[in-house]
């Protein structure tokens, strides 16, 4: 963080109470949004008991909910973890909190400051054991109420981050001046700083999508596989690695700590032309954490922080990562020297290949 003393960015080990209580002494209003930071890392820790015990729970994917002792149905992950976040963020300045989990958005205090949208647990492949994670946002409550306090660009979001649940508990954060790493010390229940600048490599050689999906994707986003996959034969003269966890918030701690690029683009079956990510739950925080970290955030060619929302359930497609590798894929939607054209001769060719 751009001011804060060197001695006290940089102390390895730091905890995240002393390096908020810092953060916050540097201006008016910044208290509540490092004590909403905090509520949330502690709700993470609860998370991350949720997850650690979802097996003795008989809670690992099911199209049902599993029958505990008396007769009463068991509490799905996700549903304990957004009840964790409301309980945390009771505690804060937070007026209004929006969670996939929820059907409306709720109010926590009426005359709150800020207001707090969760991606509580996506635990699709809990069974499989895969790094699930939480997603967050946090804005400015709004005057005019709870839905505006939502339904607005990204950009304007004032701390954003993820809690990673793998091997070790990873929160990642921005409050709008660098990405912060810390990391869970399960034995002090306390989060301890690892970087305080975290940067997504500028040169990458992975790439993310979902392959299996190649046939309903549009033609800029296959023709950029297509290149990848070509390797050094190919317009970008590297050979590439394919990643694909399944698990957004693994994904993108992934690109954070070893960088490269993701894509869930929108395609051409019904229902999914715009991706199947939500805009307000999961793509505003990443957008801010890749921005943050030096990368960017696009919906394809257009970033994903000037996007407004008009609806709680709004779909975008994303691509984040290295910033020159998701420009350079907003190139294959507008740049007509990446379009490739089918030839009877010599089958698929560019352009100007370049």
């Amino acid at each position: 963080m751009s001011s804060m003393d060197a001695s006290a960015r940089h102390a390895e080990g730091e905890s995240l109470k002393s390096f908020l209580a810092a953060w916050s002494a540097e201006g008016p209003g910044r208290d509540t949004i490092a004590a909403v930071v905090a509520a949330l890392a502690d709700a993470g820790m609860v998370i991350a008991g949720i997850v650690a015990r979802s097996p003795l729970m008989g809670v690992l994917n099911g199209p049902a909910v599993p029958i505990a002792a008396g007769g009463q149905p068991r509490r799905k992950p996700e549903a304990l973890a957004d009840e964790a976040l409301i309980a945390a963020l009771r505690r804060t300045s937070t007026a209004y909190y929006a969670s996939d989990e929820e059907d409306a958005i709720l109010t926590l205090k009426a005359d709150g400051d800020l207001a707090v949208a969760a991606d509580p647990l996506d635990s699709t492949d809990i069974c499989a054991d895969i790094t699930l994670g939480t997603l967050f946002s946090v804005f400015p409550a709004s005057p005019e109420g709870a839905t505006e306090s939502f339904f607005r660009p990204g950009s304007e979001q004032v701390a954003a981050g993820y809690i990673a649940y793998g091997p070790h508990t990873a929160l990642v954060f921005t409050l709008g001046e660098g990405v912060a790493h810390f990391v869970l010390d399960p034995e002090k229940k306390e989060f301890r700083l690892i970087d305080d600048s975290l940067k997504i490599s500028v040169a990458t050689r992975e790439y993310a999508i979902n392959a299996s999906d190649y046939r309903h994707w549009l033609a800029p986003v296959r023709t950029f596989v297509d290149d990848c996959i070509e390797g050094t034969r190919g317009p970008h003269g590297k050979d590439f690695n394919m990643r694909w966890l399944g698990s957004l918030v693994a994904e993108t701690h992934r690109i954070l700590m070893r960088g490269g690029v993701f894509l869930y683009p929108g395609d051409q079956r019904p229902g999914y032309e715009q991706g199947r990510l939500s805009l307000i739950f999961q793509a505003n925080a990443i957008a801010m954490v890749s921005e943050q970290a030096g990368g960017g955030a696009t919906d394809g060619y257009r970033r994903i922080l000037d996007k407004k929302a008009s609806e709680m359930s709004q779909r975008s497609p994303l691509v984040f990562g290295s910033a020159e590798k998701v420009e350079r894929i907003a190139a294959y939607f507008t740049d007509a020297a990446f379009e490739r054209v089918r030839s009877p001769l010599f089958g698929e060719r560019g352009l100007f290949h370049a």
